[in-house]
């Protein structure tokens, strides 16, 4: 089974890099691809060009085998819709499960994603958050009619918590210091604190 994380990564940072091993380790996945995105549809757009947020996506998971930088949204015109790469990934993985691995909140509103009875066709989900994160009253009846202890990779459709180690980090702090000249360190892997320094990012 392939998991499938998906941000806008302006910065990668720590937090992303944990959960991400979490989700690998606990589900049994095969490997994570990280899948930067090129145009938001429920967030903000991401302030640093798509090249940069690539090389520092690059650069945090070099020689790390299982956890692979996906750069087909990048390469995509048009909004970055899950469910389109998920299409584009069964056509270039064909008989390989997919898991889309979710935050909490991000989950909390999968409700108003586009086309979300389709990605359920198309591959399962996991939740990364702690265990008493709470599932909101719009999405209850989903997660009550998909939840399932443990992924079975023969079908997708399947909802599953998968409790992760939870950094207080997030890019918009990093992003408040480095414009406030505080430091970023220890927040950041070493080869994306160079990059930032060396483009002079978010001052």
């Amino acid at each position: 089974m392939i998991g499938v994380f998906g941000g806008t990564f302006d910065p990668v940072h720590n937090g992303h890099l944990r959960v991400a091993l979490d989700a690998l380790e606990q589900l049994g996945l095969v490997e994570v691809r990280l899948v930067p995105l090129a145009h938001a549809v429920h967030r903000d757009q991401p302030e640093t060009p798509p090249a940069l947020r690539l090389a520092m996506l690059q650069a945090a998971v070099a020689g790390r085998e299982r956890l692979v930088v996906d750069r087909r949204e990048l390469d995509r015109t048009g909004p970055s819709y899950s469910v389109d790469t998920l299409a584009d990934m069964r056509r270039d993985f064909p008989g390989r499960p997919l898991c889309l691995l979710l935050g909490g909140d991000a989950f909390n509103g999968f409700h108003r994603w586009h086309a979300p009875e389709t990605i359920l066709a198309m591959a399962s989900l996991a939740i990364l958050a702690r265990p008493d994160t709470a599932v909101s009253a719009d999405v209850r009846p989903l997660y009550e009619a998909h939840r399932v202890a443990r992924l079975d990779p023969t079908r997708p459709g399947q909802i599953v918590r998968c409790p992760v180690t939870q950094l207080d980090i997030s890019s918009s702090d990093i992003r408040h210091r480095r414009a406030g000249r505080r430091s970023i360190d220890f927040l950041v892997p070493d080869p994306v604190l160079r990059l930032i320094e060396r483009h002079d990012l978010y001052r």
